[in-house]
């Protein structure tokens, strides 16, 4: 693994601003805005679009994200929203009465509206693993994953999760968890928006069912496209939509109304309708390339260690945040002892400086657009506030 330098330059953040957010939402890269504008311009003249362009650009963005997380592109799904995957993961899972389906306390709302209605509607219930149930201590960590191991059972139905926990970083072990998982004979839906890009995923280690990922955060795309991973056992499962892209012979427009059912291969199914999405789809592509040409790994371990240096100065403020190998590494929940104080964001939007409040954690997310300079704003302001 390699650190790597800063990359700001492939961004156009002033140097004034410390933006600090990515989980949140992330910036564009200028190739990606190029890519978006070009893409736009392109609409101005249809007569240049051909059929094989509603496939081309959506097949090769496909194959990207499928090499981002082990998988191949027959296994990938263009949806977009997490809430839209994660509706096709709920359709095609089975529950029963007085089944279980299990996520963590606080989990990311779209993570679990959507299990509410599966036990409603089934006469299941939802088990929530509290932090107290982790071992969360005051303003320490917690091991989510021991606790959502000793939950899971014969009861257990769905097991439903993010990598990471959305407030404050704190990690699943989703290797472990779906190790158990299997055992139980239950289902595995993760949500990776949080960590996708920016934490290795290997599918093939983990074995989940279902996986969900938004483009706008840690893949550096755009808003309202994503990606869903189905498992192999999956790929004829039911769709939410009965699109026509996704039939057997779709590429050839003049016999499109000879109507057929069957569909294409794999988990190409569960495409949303316009998949081909010709603005977004080049600004995605082009972020997955990025994010691929740098590794994984590599902006992991940069990032683990720019995460390390802030909580370390953060700790000589009296802040906490939880150890290195209970956050995931490009995350950080820092907390006050007496609570966050009153209109702390205003107050760093002020002197420039953009993190977010989640539950009862200051949350910094860096990325490589960040440097020195943004840690020693952020924490000038820290001072200023505190």
């Amino acid at each position: 693994m390699t650190a790597l330098p800063s990359q700001r330059h492939l961004f156009d953040i002033p140097e004034e601003v410390a933006y600090l957010n990515c989980a949140y939402m992330s910036p564009l890269m200028n190739a990606v805005r190029d890519a978006g504008f070009t893409a736009v311009r392109k609409k101005t003249t249809p007569w240049l679009t051909t059929p094989a362009d509603f496939f081309t650009g959506s097949e090769s963005t496909r194959a990207l994200f499928a090499t981002l997380i082990g998988a191949g592109a027959d296994d990938i799904a263009i949806v977009p929203s997490v809430s839209y995957g994660l509706a096709v993961a709920a359709r095609n899972i089975p529950v029963r009465a007085n089944q279980e389906i299990i996520v963590l306390e606080d989990q990311f709302p779209s993570n679990v509206y959507i299990w509410r209605k599966i036990a409603t509607d089934n006469g299941a219930r939802i088990r929530t693993i509290m932090r107290e149930e982790a071992g969360s201590k005051g303003n320490q960590g917690c091991n989510w994953s021991d606790a959502i191991i000793a939950a899971i059972g014969d009861q257990t139905a769905v097991v439903a999760l993010p990598h990471c926990h959305w407030t404050d970083g704190t990690l699943v072990d989703p290797e472990a968890v779906g190790k158990a998982a299997r055992h139980a004979g239950a289902a595995l839906v993760l949500d990776i928006t949080q960590s996708g890009g920016a934490m290795p995923f290997d599918v093939a280690a983990i074995q989940p069912d279902f996986v969900i990922c938004a483009c706008y955060k840690w893949l550096l795309g755009p808003y309202s496209l994503g990606f869903v991973y189905a498992a192999p056992k999956h790929h004829n499962g039911e769709p939410l939509e009965q699109g026509w892209i996704v039939r057997t012979g779709s590429e050839d427009f003049a016999r499109l109304v000879d109507y057929q059912d069957e569909m294409v291969r794999g988990a190409r199914r569960f495409d949303m309708g316009e998949r081909s999405n010709f603005q977004l789809m080049p600004m995605a592509q082009t972020a997955l390339r990025q994010i691929l040409d740098w590794g994984v790994e590599n902006i992991a371990e940069t990032l683990a260690a720019v995460t390390s240096r802030i909580a370390e100065r953060g700790q000589a403020l009296g802040l906490e945040a939880a150890a290195p190998g209970e956050r995931a590494s490009h995350f950080l929940g820092l907390r006050f002892a007496s609570g966050v104080p009153a209109n702390l964001i205003e107050h760093l939007k002020e002197r420039n400086v953009y993190v977010s409040v989640r539950g009862d954690s200051v949350r910094i997310t860096p990325h490589l657009f960040n440097d020195e300079g943004d840690i020693d704003r952020l924490f000038a302001a820290l001072r200023a506030t505190m």
